[in-house]
């Protein structure tokens, strides 16, 4: 069974950093892009960041592609995501998921982890 735990995020002053990791456990032969998902209050879930475990092939979203970083370590089983240059507007829930390349940045991978909180400040 595919399982995902989010760890990090907080709160952050603008121009800050912040590093969310993704413990991925159950990995399967379908689940091999993770990516990172975040809705802010009132808005759609929007697609963030996703890396191939395999190729390490990486996309971003345009908001985040100058100041996102998204990585995968296969001998831990984690996805990283290190966020600079925090913006207020960046506040919002952050979801990891798991699937394949078009599942995951269409949304619409079947796991997902329960979700962690990144609040920004200015």
């Amino acid at each position: 069974q595919v399982q995902l735990i989010e760890s990090g995020g907080g709160l952050a002053q603008a121009g800050g950093s912040l590093s969310l990791s993704c413990e991925v456990s159950g990995r399967t032969s379908n689940t091999y892009v993770t990516g990172w998902f975040r809705q802010a209050p009132g808005k759609v879930r929007e697609f963030v960041s996703a890396v191939n475990w395999s190729s390490g092939k990486t996309d971003y979203a345009d908001f985040a592609r100058d100041r996102f970083t998204i990585s995968s370590d296969s001998a831990k089983n984690t996805v990283a995501l290190q966020m600079n240059s925090l913006k207020p507007e960046d506040t919002a829930v952050y979801y990891c998921t798991i699937g394949t390349w078009i599942t995951v940045h269409t949304g619409a991978a079947d796991y997902w982890g329960q979700g962690i909180q990144v609040t920004v400040s200015s």
